[in-house]
């Protein structure tokens, strides 16, 4: 008897062989050609190609894969929130539909697994009521010890619209930081040829950030931050290059001194806004209990 699947909404218009790899084995791409080309992979009773594209509630009967053994791959280890933690998630929601959902992500938390990071946002979404019949999809990023809006799709055919969105930058971000040092009213741009290494290479890629001083004193300074490029680390790297580092920021800084270095980054995604058929979309993120404190302490 063969076994029997049912594709669900976030596999919908994804590639079958993307599919299989992911819910069924992880075979190489020369195997599950050759599975499909014998009939051992029928999709609603018909056979098809890898490249073939599902649709939600397409029925996919597979024949005798006992005798084949995933390919050699580290499997991610997904991190199991308690149910405090599911819980909490509704305290950073701002809103919420079928086709996304945007969170005030807390500092410290990682947007999903990696190698230094095992609880993290993606994980916990997974296990709450706002992704029961599907998964999340990450649209775009937001540095871990970077607080603030974050955007997440719930299935593949608004994940594709937010990543274009944000290809083409018509998604428009504002952040807030606290800096060391006095930052000129005159400076409004920031320009720069960021320098990063691809493949083993180092490439510059050009960066662009308009701004506005909104209060500054001869230690600190407010900063209203509107990227127009999205590179990797782009708001740290050109406030850092102009002598004005992040509080807090680990990797940015100019060693001002254990105290300065310690404390969280505060760098705030503040606001998030789009159009979507038509229709003006803004979404703010309230500032959270540490950066409000900082801010009062700093210019009152």
């Amino acid at each position: 008897m063969p076994e029997k699947f049912v594709i669900n909404k976030s596999y919908n218009k994804s590639r079958f062989d993307k599919w299989f790899k992911e819910e069924v084995i992880n075979l190489p791409n020369s195997l599950i050609q050759k599975l499909l080309r014998k009939n051992k992979i029928k999709v609603n009773n018909k056979k098809i190609k890898s490249s073939f594209r599902l649709s939600e509630g397409d029925n996919i009967s597979i024949f005798n894969l006992s005798k084949y053994k995933p390919t050699d791959f580290k499997k991610k280890i997904q991190y199991l929130p308690s149910i405090k933690e599911r819980k909490s998630i509704d305290n950073f929601v701002i809103y919420d539909d079928d086709d996304y959902i945007v969170i005030n992500k807390p500092r410290g938390i990682a947007v999903q697994s990696g190698t230094n990071n095992l609880k993290n946002i993606v994980d916990t979404l997974k296990k709450t009521k706002y992704f029961q019949h599907t998964k999340p999809f990450i649209v775009h990023r937001l540095d871990k010890e970077t607080s603030g809006i974050f955007l997440i799709a719930k299935n593949r055919e608004s994940a594709q619209f937010f990543t274009s969105l944000f290809r083409i930058r018509k998604i428009h971000k504002t952040y807030l930081a606290i800096v060391k040092g006095e930052a000129p009213k005159s400076l409004k741009k920031m320009e720069d040829f960021l320098e990063y290494f691809e493949k083993n290479k180092k490439t510059k890629l050009k960066a662009i950030t308009f701004l506005k001083v909104l209060k500054s004193n001869s230690k600190y300074s407010l900063i209203e931050l509107n990227p127009k490029t999205g590179r990797k680390h782009q708001l740290r790297k050109q406030l850092y290059m102009r002598g004005l580092p992040i509080i807090g920021d680990q990797k940015y800084n100019l060693k001002q001194g254990k105290n300065f270095k310690e404390q969280p980054m505060l760098l705030h995604s503040f606001k998030l806004k789009f159009i979507k058929n038509d229709k003006k979309f803004s979404y703010r993120a309230d500032l959270d209990s540490h950066f409000q404190k900082k801010l009062n302490l700093y210019f009152s």
